[in-house]
C-alpha cells in the first residue's frame, strides 16, 4: 500500500473511532488499530505512533496529532509528546540496522550528520524521497564556478585574481564607492579572490550545504545562505568601510556556524576535523589577504568581515531553523525574536550607509 493510500485508510478508521467528533481517540482502541494494521505502516512511523500512544496517560490521543504525523506536519506540542514517549522506545538505533542498499545508507548517513535526535533521524529516513533534490546549493555552486571561469579567461589569471589591476572593475563585487548599487550586496558572491578561495568555498558549501538542504529543504537553507550573504556585505559596510567584498563566505559561514552550533548544543559526537581545519585555513587566508599590500592602492584587498556577518546569522536564525526540523517556524517565539534582530540590523546598516560615510568625512578609495 502506498503512503497516500495508507494515510487515507487510517484516517477512515480513526474517524470511525471518534463517532461523536470530539477530536480525541481512545488510546486503547488506537493501539489495537496499530497492532492489526502494523504491516501497512513504515516501521519507524509505527514506532513513533506507539510512542505517542504510550505517552498519553489520560487515555486519549488528539486526532489532529495523528493527522499531522501521517501528513508530515508535526506541531511543536506533538514533538514534545514524541520526545517524552521516546524514552520508552527500546528498538535498535537506525545506525544498527543492516541489509540497507547504497542509497538507504547514504540517507542514513545524512540523517546522522545533520539531525541530533534519533527519533528525527528515523522520521527523515522514512520520509525522504529525493523529490525535490537539493538543487539550490548545487545551482548556486555551478553559477559561482561559471563566473569564476569567465573572469579567469577575461583577466587571464586564475590564482589570486584579486591582484589583477582590472579586478575591481567588475560590476558584481561590492565596492564602498558604489554602495548605492544595491545588487552588489548580493552579487559579490559570484566573484572570488582566486581559485584557492573558490575551491574552499565550493567544497564547504557542498559538503555541509547539500546534506542540510536534503534534510531541511531548499527554502530554509536558501534563506540562511542568502541572509548570511547580505549580512556579510552589510557588516563590511559598517566595520571595514573602505574595503571591497568578494566571495560566498558569508553564506557558507552562516550554514557551517549554524550546523556546528546545533551539534554542540546537543552534544552530538560528529567528526568534523576536515571542516574545522578548512574553515580555519580559509578565514586565515582572508585575514592575510586583507592586510597584504594592495595591488590597486589606496583601495585595500577584500575584507574578511563578511565571514563574521555570516557567523552571526548562523548562530541566530540558522540554529533556530536547524533545531526545528519539520516544525512551523512561525510558531516559535525565538524565531520572531531573531528575525526582528536581523531586520533591525539591516535597517541600521541602511541608515549607516546613507548617513555615516558623510558624517565621518571618511576618505574612500577612488572608483575602480
Amino acid at each position: 500500500m502506498t503512503p497516500d493510500a495508507s494515510f487515507s485508510f487510517f484516517i477512515c478508521f480513526c474517524i470511525q473511532l471518534d463517532p461523536e467528533n470530539t477530536g480525541y481517540i481512545s488510546t486503547e482502541k488506537f493501539r489495537n488499530l496499530l497492532q492489526r494494521h502494523s504491516s501497512e505502516l513504515d516501521p519507524h512511523k509505527l514506532e513513533v505512533l506507539l510512542a505517542l500512544a504510550d505517552n498519553n496517560s489520560d487515555g486519549k490521543i488528539c486526532y489532529q496529532d495523528f493527522v499531522n504525523l501521517m501528513s508530515n506536519k508535526r506541531s511543536n506540542s506533538f514533538r514534545q509528546a514524541i520526545l517524552q514517549g521516546n524514552r520508552r522506545l527500546c528498538s535498535k538505533a537506525l545506525l544498527e540496522e543492516t541489509g540497507l542498499s547504497l542509497s538507504q545508507r547514504l540517507i542514513r548517513h545524512v540523517a546522522y550528520e545533520t539531525l541530533p535526535r534519533e527519533i528525527d533521524r528515523k522520521w527523515y529516513y522514512d520520509s525522504y524521497t529525493c523529490c525535490p533534490p537539493p538543487w539550490f546549493m548545487i545551482a548556486i555552486t555551478i553559477v559561482e564556478v561559471a563566473f569564476f571561469l569567465y573572469n579567469g579567461v577575461v583577466l587571464d589569471r586564475f590564482v589570486l585574481q584579486v591582484t589583477h589591476p582590472f579586478y575591481l572593475k567588475n560590476s558584481l563585487l561590492y565596492h564602498p564607492q558604489l554602495r548605492a548599487q544595491a545588487w552588489r550586496y548580493l552579487t559579490y558572491i559570484f566573484m572570488h579572490a582566486g581559485i584557492e578561495h573558490l575551491g574552499l568555498n565550493v567544497v564547504l558549501q557542498l559538503l555541509v550545504g547539500v546534506p542540510l538542504e536534503m534534510v531541511h529543504g531548499a527554502t530554509r537553507i536558501g534563506f540562511v545562505y542568502i541572509a548570511g550573504v547580505i549580512a556579510g556585505s552589510l557588516a563590511v559596510s559598517i566595520a571595514d568601510m573602505t574595503a571591497p567584498v568578494v566571495g560566498s563566505s558569508g553564506g557558507v559561514y552562516a550554514l557551517i556556524s549554524a550546523h556546528l552550533a546545533n551539534i554542540v548544543m546537543w552534544w552530538l559526537c560528529v567528526t568534523y576535523c576536515f571542516i574545522s581545519l578548512s574553515v580555519s585555513f580559509e578565514f586565515g587566508r582572508a585575514v592575510w589577504l586583507r592586510f597584504y599590500p594592495s595591488a590597486y592602492p589606496p583601495c585595500p584587498h577584500p575584507s574578511f568581515v563578511a565571514h563574521l556577518g555570516g557567523v552571526g546569522v548562523g548562530i541566530t536564525l540558522g540554529v533556530v531553523i536547524l533545531r526545528n526540523y519539520e516544525q512551523r517556524l512561525q510558531d516559535q517565539s525565538v524565531w520572531w525574536i531573531f528575525v526582528s534582530m536581523y531586520m533591525v540590523f539591516v535597517l541600521f546598516a541602511i541608515f549607516w550607509n546613507i548617513f555615516a560615510y558623510s558624517l565621518l568625512d571618511l576618505k574612500l578609495p577612488p572608483l575602480p
